[in-house]
């Protein structure tokens, strides 16, 4: 028998005209919460569902929207007011059906308390970008939702728009909200959000229409948050293996499995669909897709990690590799050797506020972190000579047989012809190696073995927060031991490692 929530859902859903699939069950298994599974097989191509726009949950439909646009809350600084509002209205929000379905809030770090944070995600990618996310959240509410509390005319419960409120609203808003279309902006879409993530395995794709209110192609819809971590987009699992309880699927504004989609036809701008892009069989849950996203970024976002993620990287901060360089080198070497290189046109990832270099899932360092390594370990008499050549190369007016002409610029052939073979020597294998430890000592004592043995005995239904931040740390370190047997036998990894991207060189300013 269906649980009680999804029944007045499916309710909810009749009334707002939402349509859906004879052929989707979903099912709500205690601990693991809601799924979408196949009751027989779907084909490439099937509209399985279809989402009126204005039966969304946006800063446009909701009855909070003329004091949200009169304060200026743009994005989701609106949106997560609008959740808060429609929560405080109880029964009588045009969403509460809809609500009733959703949790208070995801298990996102966000809402993780501070000492949670320090303690289960030191070391990790996650660290301090949840320490600066909790901070500026906290600023954001501070500034633009408390005000609003004071004003005698609008009458709000403050009980409903307080910060725990604000961060449960945001975690909703990262871990479910979709980007709609240019009017509507993102926002919180019904039954879409309800089918779950899997990496590399998408079944079924969120496509929106140009509203009445704006004109254009079609909008590919995602599942996505504001500025979140360094590596960007991507998926998680979240899969219900144990399916117990279900709607009843013959009942409701059930459709046709092969119902013709209205972003092929273009005869309905008003309706979000949910599209098969691959054959499905009965049987097996429907998954939507996120993104390719590592562990960090799904944790992040979305509250779930994936073992062995092959999306995941680990990155060393320029700062790390400043530190290392001052241990065996002065303050002057390293800033000049650091600004040969950027003249040379090689930037790492990020900004120079917040530089760092990628480690594969692989163990493969960014080209770019080898040639910074290469040129701070030259002797004095080759960084003299290469030095020297850049600055005149920088003067040549064209280039000739021995320079390459890049970005405006001119530069010894060298630079560039140097194969990874001679930039893994010896000595630069032995500053990756250590640069490797150096990283790792963020994660404290406890050694990976350690962590594995915690996660074995971790139990995912009662200790969520823990199983998830240990498969971050224990993939993340994995990936360092990876980088220490490449830099070992540098040669025999090389020749079987992932292609990767091409250099990355910055325009030089000019002066």
């Amino acid at each position: 028998m269906a649980s009680r929530r999804l029944r007045a859902f499916n309710r909810w859903m009749k009334s707002k005209g939402f349509q859906w699939s004879d052929a989707l069950e979903f099912v709500d298994t205690p601990g693991e919460g809601i799924a979408v599974r196949a009751l027989c097989q779907l084909e490439e191509g099937d509209v399985v569902a279809k989402m009126p726009k204005e039966a969304c949950l946006t800063t446009k439909t909701s009855g909070a929207r003329e004091i949200i646009e009169e304060a200026g809350l743009d994005g989701h600084l609106g949106l997560a007011f609008a959740i808060m509002y429609e929560r405080s209205l109880g029964e009588d929000s045009p969403w509460y059906g809809y609500l009733q379905l959703l949790p208070y809030q995801e298990c996102v770090p966000i809402v993780w308390t501070l000492n949670e944070v320090n303690e289960l995600l030191c070391g990790t990618e996650l660290h301090q970008t949840v320490q600066e996310d909790k901070a500026l959240i906290y600023e954001d509410w501070k500034e633009n939702i408390l005000p609003l509390l004071d004003s005698a005319p609008l009458k709000l419960n403050p009980k409903f728009f307080e910060i725990e409120q604000y961060f449960a609203a945001k975690s909703l808003i990262s871990s479910r909200s979709f980007e709609i279309d240019d009017y509507h902006g993102f926002g919180m879409v019904p039954l879409a959000d309800l089918f779950n993530h899997k990496t590399g395995s998408e079944d079924v794709h969120f496509t929106a229409m140009p509203s009445n209110y704006e004109s254009g192609s079609d909008v590919d819809g995602s599942n996505n948050d504001e500025g979140i971590v360094k590596e960007e987009v991507a998926l998680a699992q979240n899969s219900s293996t144990d399916m117990t309880a279900s709607i009843d699927a013959n009942v409701g504004n059930n459709i046709d499995s092969g119902l013709e989609s209205s972003s092929v036809s273009g005869d309905d701008t008003s309706m979000l669909e949910m599209i098969t892009i691959k054959d499905v069989s009965s049987g097996t849950e429907v998954f939507n897709t996120y993104g390719l996203l590592g562990n960090a970024a799904l944790l992040h976002r979305y509250g779930f990690t994936e073992k062995d993620n092959s999306y995941d990287i680990v990155n060393i901060d320029m700062e790390l590799v400043l530190q290392w360089c001052s241990s065996a080198f002065s303050d002057r070497h390293s800033r000049a050797r650091v600004s040969l290189w950027r003249r040379l046109g090689y930037s790492a990832c990020g900004s120079q506020d917040s530089e760092y270099f990628e480690i594969s899932f692989d163990g493969e360092p960014q080209i770019e972190l080898l040639i910074l390594l290469h040129i701070m370990l030259l002797l004095d008499d080759a960084y003299q000579k290469l030095d020297l050549s850049v600055s005149v190369a920088g003067n040549c007016p064209e280039s000739n047989g021995g320079t390459t002409h890049l970005n405006g610029n001119i530069f010894p052939n060298e630079v560039f012809n140097m194969s990874k073979k001679s930039l893994l020597s010896k000595r630069v294998c032995d500053a990756l190696l250590s640069l490797a430890d150096m990283r790792e000592s963020l994660y404290g004592l406890n050694s990976v073995e350690d962590d594995i043995e915690a996660l074995e005995r971790c139990s995912l239904d009662r200790e969520r927060k823990l199983y998830h931040s240990l498969v971050l740390r224990i993939n993340e370190r994995k990936i360092l031991q990876k980088l220490r047997n490449y830099a070992s036998q540098p040669f025999e990894i090389n020749k079987h490692s992932s292609p990767r991207k091409k250099l990355k060189r910055t325009t030089k300013k000019k002066g």
